[in-house]
């Protein structure tokens, strides 16, 4: 059974994500959604190491928000470079998302943003 508070949703998008690293260093780079719901999104390719608890700020097109870091993938596994960052609150919505017509492929992860 599925724990999650939302559903998600499979995705490929290109997004800028910057903040500061785990060795307060600023930085900016282009990393890849790998899915997202309307509680968060799970990023991968991240080269550097963030900590729970800081805030990044992602931009895709136009619209840019600020996400907590909730978890990051412990280095040497399959989850190295991967973050799962929550959204927050007080943020847009940045995502064109309407997870209705999508809802019966979430659990697969076939569907993805049209």
């Amino acid at each position: 059974m599925d724990r999650r508070r939302n559903p998600r949703v499979t995705v490929l998008l290109p997004v800028r994500v910057w903040g500061v690293d785990a060795h307060s260093l600023p930085f900016t780079q282009l990393v890849t959604v790998k899915n997202l719901s309307n509680g968060g999104v799970v990023v991968r390719g991240l080269r550097r190491q963030v900590t729970p608890g800081e805030v990044l700020e992602v931009q895709t097109g136009d619209g840019k928000a600020q996400f907590r870091v909730v978890w990051v993938g412990r280095m040497g596994s399959r989850r190295d470079g991967e973050a799962g960052l929550q959204s927050l609150p007080s943020e847009p919505q940045i995502w064109d998302l309407n997870l209705g017509p999508h809802a019966p492929f979430v659990a697969t992860g076939v569907a993805a943003l049209s």
